[in-house]
């Protein structure tokens, strides 16, 4: 009887041993208690040094779970059972979180750095006055091309993209409103037209275009263009930079008759928990010296005014990534759609995908 109560005992301890190891383990971890930041980020898009400069600085500990698109950061949002502090979605997404009432309000009167930042990135259609968003990074949609194969200067509109001597040259970033949005503004439509003609006449654009294409993929592309494997690429201007880093012979263009504007931003979701370390975070990503470390890191462009100007001149001269005023004003931001709507991009993107 002594011998099965001590061994009782002795499990009992060691439950106990290990249930204070968890809860140890859970709040070095930073995902409870009042010193912690959750943040939900696309990956690989905050300079590391950066998360370790702000914990640091101000003894936030700041966790980072990542995801690969604007639709599942929405869903897992919207399923519940997250505290996430910060999200950082697109524009057209942050309407969408708007409207599902997952946001909360920004608090300006806490946020010291607004006055940094250039004002054609503030008070966008996606959020008017910017009560829910703060933008992070900002980027184009554009063409690259090599000049071992293709001339400078031969390619500086979409519709340089038909040409037939292009034919299985073409890499395309796998996205449907990208993808469709090159095509209606070719055909100088908007990018967010609903129309069903409209939007009938870009497909069969498109599958004009599909003897010139080489491949529909993702983040493949950046292997093509780099090891010379590819003469032509639609990509985003972010992908873009690290491609041109990588092989001098690549060149970004985004054509002057228009293209896709796009604003990632950070958000609060409704279920935060740290409002003290929010604003800290935001705060300390708006001061112009960490946002220009920032963009040198990502390789996107930043919204923030007095950041660019702590740039390298070679950095922000570049009107590959920081287009003149003229191009900009043709530049079209994406609006959230009606899943019905959405469904219609998506189906006549899959008819031009499947065209041999």
């Amino acid at each position: 009887m002594k011998r099965l109560i001590s061994i009782l005992i002795g499990l009992l301890t060691v439950c106990g041993l290990l249930g204070y190891a968890a809860h140890r383990l859970q709040a070095s971890s930073g995902s409870t208690g009042p010193r912690v930041l959750n943040l939900y980020n696309w990956g690989d898009y905050l300079d590391p040094q950066l998360l370790t400069k702000f914990q640091r600085e101000t003894g936030y500990h700041v966790n980072v779970e990542t995801f690969d698109s604007n639709e599942a950061m929405y869903t897992k949002i919207k399923q519940g059972g997250t505290h996430y502090d910060l999200a950082i979605p697109s524009e057209y997404m942050v309407a969408k979180m708007k409207r599902a009432h997952l946001l909360k309000p920004l608090d300006h009167s806490r946020l010291t750095g607004l006055q940094n930042y250039d004002r054609q990135f503030l008070n966008q259609s996606f959020d008017r006055g910017n009560h829910y968003s703060l933008p992070y990074f900002w980027g184009t949609l554009g063409i690259i091309y090599n000049d071992r194969v293709i001339r400078p200067g031969t390619i500086r509109h979409w519709n340089d993209l038909w040409s037939t001597a292009y034919r299985d040259q073409i890499m395309l970033i796998d996205s449907a409103r990208d993808i469709m949005g090159m095509a209606l503004v070719s055909q100088g439509k908007s990018m967010n037209t609903t129309d069903p003609a409209t939007l009938k006449a870009a497909e069969r654009k498109l599958t004009r275009l599909a003897p010139n294409v080489k491949a529909t993929v993702a983040d493949e592309i950046k292997m093509y263009m780099i090891q010379n494997e590819a003469p032509l690429a639609v990509d985003w201007s972010g992908e873009a930079a690290e491609m041109l880093a990588n092989n001098s012979h690549l060149h970004y263009v985004v054509p002057s008759e228009g293209s896709n504007l796009w604003i990632d931003n950070f958000v609060i979701p409704k279920t935060a928990q740290h409002d003290q370390a929010i604003y800290a975070f935001l705060n300390f990503m708006t001061r112009p010296e960490n946002a220009a470390q920032n963009a040198e890191y990502v390789g996107y462009a930043t919204p923030n005014r007095v950041a660019k100007t702590l740039l390298p001149r070679r950095v922000r001269d570049d009107q590959q990534f920081y287009p003149n005023t003229t191009t900009l004003r043709h530049l079209q931001v994406y609006r959230d759609l009606s899943p019905t709507q959405v469904q219609r991009y998506n189906d006549l993107y899959l008819e031009f995908k499947m065209h041999p």
